[in-house]
């Protein structure tokens, strides 16, 4: 069987590791059910079970702000603790966008500043 579209990245090559299934289970949730009831009663998020079983058993290519937030808030957790970034990852988010990553640590260049954090 042949793919139709692009390879998605997995945590390896992108240097990001989803970990709410590992974050879940320190808060006590075990399955998807219960991952998604507590979004519905926490956060008002109402997720089809689907939705909620790939979040919880594969690595997303991709997570809405409004998601995380309601992921972050039904487990009272950050976003830190869903989403964690390895040595790689700058490098190979700035591969895949097509991008140059940024050759080091920010830095103010002659009398400018950087933009508020």
């Amino acid at each position: 069987m042949t793919s139709s579209g692009p390879a998605l990245p997995d945590q390896a090559s992108s240097g990001v590791q989803w970990r709410l299934r590992m974050a879940a289970a320190e808060r006590g949730v075990w399955t998807g059910t219960q991952l998604r009831r507590l979004l519905a009663e926490k956060a008002g998020l109402d997720l089809s079970p689907a939705s909620v079983s790939a979040l919880f058993t594969k690595q997303p290519s991709q997570v809405k702000l409004s998601t995380l937030t309601a992921l972050c808030t039904a487990l009272a957790c950050a976003p830190g603790d869903l989403l964690v970034l390895g040595p790689a990852a700058p490098v190979a988010l700035a591969e895949q966008s097509g991008r140059q990553p940024l050759p080091g640590p920010l830095r103010a260049v002659g009398r400018r500043s950087l933009p508020p954090l």
